[in-house]
């Protein structure tokens, strides 16, 4: 058997499957899926209301007792405790605009 006819073979068929074999692969592992995507959404959504529960809280404990200070957590409607969601809500806004 020549090795011409494995070579040949070898080089027009098995490198290019390879090839794509792993770029296959590799675009896959590299996205998240939509699933992923709605949890996202979900814990997002919880992250949130749990924030402003703890505002909550906190206002009503300051109420209640004068000594009570809660500098050991951001206070709410801070510019450095709000700036990630504002970010976030913006990323989620273009992608809505982007799925329409």
């Amino acid at each position: 058997m020549d090795p011409e006819f494995v070579v040949v073979p070898m080089i027009l068929i098995g490198l290019p499957w390879l090839i794509l074999h792993y770029v296959t692969k590799w675009k896959t592992a590299a996205t998240i899926t939509s699933d992923d995507e709605v949890l996202l959404e979900e814990l997002y959504n919880l992250a949130k209301r749990l924030d402003e529960r703890m505002d909550t809280v906190e206002r009503l404990v300051a109420s209640d007792d004068p000594s009570f200070n809660p500098v050991k957590r951001l206070m709410a409607d801070q510019d450095t405790d709000n700036q990630q969601l504002r970010e976030l809500e913006q990323l989620l806004a273009e992608k809505k605009g982007a799925q329409q």
